[in-house]
């Protein structure tokens, strides 16, 4: 139908590093927390690169943004990812999936390449959850899973609402996304080290594990740590450390489980003073629904044994709860094939991580490409994939949306 189109390599690499000026920590990082402003200054960037290439620029109400290039047709083929980052992030995590979208962009610009359907790069709000839960939030609301008004009454630790936050750094659009996608394709480091491990240069994603985000809180009664026994105490902080360890030690059995207990303050927060509560968070993880079932009914039983052992009250409060997702089969070989017509090594694998992608799949078949993460670090400033695997992943997107648009 058409000879091969190349990406341009050199421009990839060259965009992805200017980029990643944005925010820059000292030792190579970025720091764009969602909708502060090295995140607005970061959306300005990218709207102006989509500008650049001509594409048609559109902010819907929870501040996603769209750049379409048109087709002979309004249906789209859309690929994207997320430009917020954690607070110590890398130059990788998402961005990457949405300046290879532009590069696939301009790769088709320099051929004058016109296409039977459009293409649309999309960058979602607030994807990392680290500001806002629940994380992958900008997709869920555009996958009609959660309100708009529900997202901007969001708070972030500090009590300041989502919604305050989208109008002060002008990004509450009154547009909107595509209404008939036909695709959609998310290209992103692995952020784990198998297919490094592994020696694959294409990770070829089947789907994504399902996520259960709680918060706890413990609470007990402050007594003086010199001149209270341990019969009399009502340690909240020892509870908390006891509920995290019988948990995990419980879940060794469930096959695939992970546990994280990522966040752990306790109040008053002094050294002689038996802690008065403690606010901590679990993040469970797995890839069948059933079994991460089981592993919230272990959660529930060992908050009773707490409370029933230590006297303490334990309340909690779901951040988020995601069940797995898996992608289209379709397009999962379709993906497999053309690494392979490149000569790309492949490999199959689940994403431990949740992206947008699951999002997505509501509306449209999805399915996800990985490039290898040296390491596998991720969420880190040390976060590191070779210019050779981000030259790859980007030509495979390139041509599996091509693929898509005739």
């Amino acid at each position: 139908m058409f000879e091969k189109i190349l990406i341009n390599q050199d421009r990839l690499l060259s965009d992805i590093q200017s980029f990643g000026q944005i925010g820059a920590l000292e030792g190579g990082g970025v720091a764009r927390l969602a909708l502060t402003d090295n995140d607005r200054l970061g959306r300005d960037e990218l709207v102006r690169r989509m500008k650049a290439l001509g594409l048609r620029v559109s902010i819907d109400p929870i501040g996603n943004i769209f750049g379409t290039r048109a087709g002979k047709t309004t249906a789209t083929v859309m690929t994207g990812s997320h430009i917020d980052t954690v607070l110590t992030g890398g130059l990788y995590d998402g961005t990457y999936g949405v300046l290879a979208g532009l590069e696939v962009i301009a790769a088709l610009n320099d051929a004058r390449c016109m296409t039977e359907h459009s293409i649309t790069v999309a960058a979602f709000t607030n994807e990392e959850g680290s500001r806002f839960q629940p994380d992958m939030l900008g997709s869920l609301v555009f996958a009609g899973g959660m309100s708009i008004e529900a997202a901007r009454s969001t708070r972030d630790s500090a009590g300041v609402t989502l919604g305050a936050e989208l109008d002060r750094i002008g990004y509450a659009g009154t547009g909107h996304g595509p209404e008939k996608i036909i695709s959609y394709y998310e290209l992103h480091i692995e952020q784990g080290p198998v297919l490094e491990d592994e020696k694959i240069q294409i990770g070829v994603v089947t789907g994504v594990q399902g996520i259960s985000w709680t918060r706890l809180t413990v609470t007990g009664r402050s007594a003086h740590a010199g001149t209270t026994p341990m019969r009399s105490r009502v340690d909240a902080g020892l509870a908390a450390m006891e509920l995290v360890t019988s948990l995990s030690a419980t879940l060794k059995d469930v096959p695939d489980q992970l546990i994280t207990c990522g966040s752990f303050r306790v109040v008053p927060d002094l050294v002689n003073v038996v802690p008065q509560r403690c606010v901590l968070t679990l993040d469970l993880r797995n890839p069948d629904e059933k079994l991460l079932l089981r592993a919230e009914e272990c959660l529930s039983q060992t908050i009773l044994d707490i409370e029933t052992t230590y006297g303490v009250s334990i309340q909690t409060e779901t951040l988020a709860r995601f069940e797995p997702v898996p992608f289209d089969s379709c397009l999962i070989d379709r993906i497999e094939n053309l690494a392979r017509d490149n000569g790309y090594s492949t490999g199959r694998l689940c994403s431990g991580a949740g992206h947008d992608a699951q999002m997505i799949a509501r509306l449209a078949p999805a399915a996800m490409i990985f490039v290898p993460s040296v390491n596998g670090l991720s969420h880190n400033i040390a976060e590191l994939t070779l210019p050779d695997d981000l030259c790859r992943g980007t030509q495979v997107l390139l041509d599996a949306i091509l693929s898509s648009v005739f």
